[in-house]
């Protein structure tokens, strides 16, 4: 606190030596003066941390004055004091973007606080936030150890998501380092929970989460109407702590009447979690009903080109046919425009699906180019760039124009991904799959400990590609690496976002229902 600069500007400023000694007490340094022009010559020369500024003063008004220092230093804050309460002035003090304002008679404590509002708030609500989360972190270690159900797995999740939003603008990375390992801790046990509860999750009349395969019937249909449009926007990769990042620009149009987070099944990768919500099946049996649509990883050509034939087939399955509904798959920004400009035309429609590729581009682009390298270095950053690519997206601009429309807005994902930081070596022959983050084909080598294992993958409803094929998972932040080349390989994946295992952030994905302000 010590060499805070302050400038108090009003024309009766003896009257106001109390409570300037009451603030050099406590090691504020005030430079007095007693007109607007005064001020803005001082200003010129010298530096200021705050300025206290009386609105009624002969020559220059503090209105005046407020917009002329705001031209010289727009950054400095200034609290407007007056004895006037008309609207008028609070209006144009605030619309000139005053830090706060205060009404005659102020006493000394006043204003002390809004000092530490405007000098203080970082520090004070940094202080406050790390000590919430240290109460909390003991709380969480109790929880990872004794969680024992997907609903207790959601929570404990979204707590360690709040915390990490919460955290990252605050200056001590010890603290940011006790999350990290408290995360990697939780991927650890979820890793372990995953192993031992997701083959029964898949037998019939079994208790389980709502997975990528139920989600349409279980969460889309119940608020599909034919009084009113539905959007469902599936932005591919979109991982929980994205959603919560941009939810409030969402807010800003729509309200979140629901949030409810759901399981992608596993591999946790496009071709087979999207395809599950839109043929509303598990793999194998696409692969069985469908034989025209799916393809198996060695296949050649598009793994996910029949996401709107598999959903016709659902909502013909479900006796939904009269569902009107249209299609479209957002690959490029052109794409993006396109639809945005004519989006009017999907109001008579009961159901508009709007497929969003832009994350899966960004991780994959991570991997390739340095650049993107530099501007997702770590999940914060990450976060930080999705923001900034929603915020100027055509896919904002869908969302307004449905939200003008009356659209009831429905937002999720295919999966997630995760900064992989780990190797974990793998053997396997010329037609083992290529994905980082799982393996399927024959006479695998792995490490144990670190994959999730199905050796028949009928059991788990992947069709085996060849007789004898395993599906191998890498589990927490691990990425498979073979033993020829290791080191460049390792050096090449690390720190780039995968996707295809088994994580919190792959798996535990979001589903928010929405309804227009």
């Amino acid at each position: 606190m010590n060499n805070i600069n302050i400038l108090w500007v009003d024309d009766e400023i003896d009257l106001l030596k109390p409570h300037i000694l009451f603030l050099e007490k406590r090691n504020y340094v005030v430079t007095t003066c007693q007109s607007g022009t005064e001020a803005i010559e001082i200003i010129e020369d010298q530096n200021f941390d705050i300025v206290f500024l009386d609105e009624n003063m002969p020559g220059l008004t503090g209105l005046e004055t407020l917009s002329e220092i705001k031209e010289k230093r727009s950054n400095l804050p200034v609290v407007m004091i007056t004895k006037s309460e008309e609207e008028y002035i609070m209006e144009e003090a605030i619309g000139s973007k005053i830090a706060d304002y205060l009404i005659k008679p102020v006493n000394p404590h006043q204003i002390l606080l809004s000092l530490k509002k405007n000098l203080d708030l970082t520090r004070l609500v940094s202080e406050k936030t790390t000590s919430s989360y240290q109460q909390e972190f003991r709380k969480i270690a109790m929880d990872l150890s004794m969680v024992n159900s997907y609903e207790e797995w959601i929570e404990l999740y979204q707590k360690l998501i709040y915390w990490e939003i919460e955290l990252e603008d605050i200056e001590d990375h010890a603290m940011f380092e006790i999350l990290e390992s408290q995360k990697n801790e939780a991927n650890l046990q979820f890793g372990k929970f995953i192993d031992k509860n997701y083959e029964n999750w898949l037998q019939p009349n079994a208790e389980a989460p709502i997975l990528s395969h139920t989600l349409f019937k279980e969460k889309v249909v119940p608020e599909l109407s034919k009084t009113q449009p539905t959007l469902l926007v599936v932005v591919d990769n979109l991982r929980y702590d994205q959603w919560k990042a941009f939810e409030p620009i969402v807010n800003n149009y729509y309200k979140t009447q629901s949030e409810s987070p759901y399981y992608s099944i596993l591999p946790t990768a496009t071709q087979y979690a999207r395809n599950a919500i839109f043929s509303g099946l598990m793999p194998s049996d696409m692969e069985q009903l469908h034989p025209n649509y799916w393809k198996n990883d060695n296949d050649e050509g598009g793994k996910n080109l029949f996401e709107n034939e598999f959903l016709t087939a659902q909502l013909k399955r479900l006796g939904l046919s009269h569902i009107k509904h249209e299609y479209f798959k957002i690959t490029n920004l052109k794409a993006g425009k396109k639809l945005a400009d004519n989006f009017k035309s999907q109001k008579d429609n009961d159901l508009t699906v709007v497929v969003y590729n832009f994350v899966d581009m960004l991780s994959h682009s991570k991997t390739e180019m340095d650049v993107v390298k530099e501007l997702a270095s770590n999940d914060k950053a990450y976060r930080s760039l999705t923001v900034s690519w929603f915020k100027n997206s055509p896919l904002l601009e869908i969302i307004q124009q449905a939200q003008q429309l009356g659209f009831k807005l429905i937002i999720t994902t295919d999966h997630g991904t995760i900064n992989v930081k780990n190797p974990s070596k793998v053997i396997g022959d010329r037609e083992t799959s290529l994905n980082l983050r799982y393996k399927t084909g024959r006479s695998l080598t792995f490490e144990d400990k670190d994959v999730f294992v199905a050796r028949d993958p009928k059991k788990i409803f992947l069709p085996s590609i060849t007789m004898n094929s395993s599906f191998i998972f890498a589990k927490g932040n691990l990425f498979f690496a073979y033993p020829n080349n290791y080191n460049h390989y390792v050096s090449y994946y690390r720190n780039t976002y995968q996707h295809g295992g088994v994580s919190l952030e792959e798996v535990i994905i979001p589903f928010a229902v929405l309804s227009p302000r």
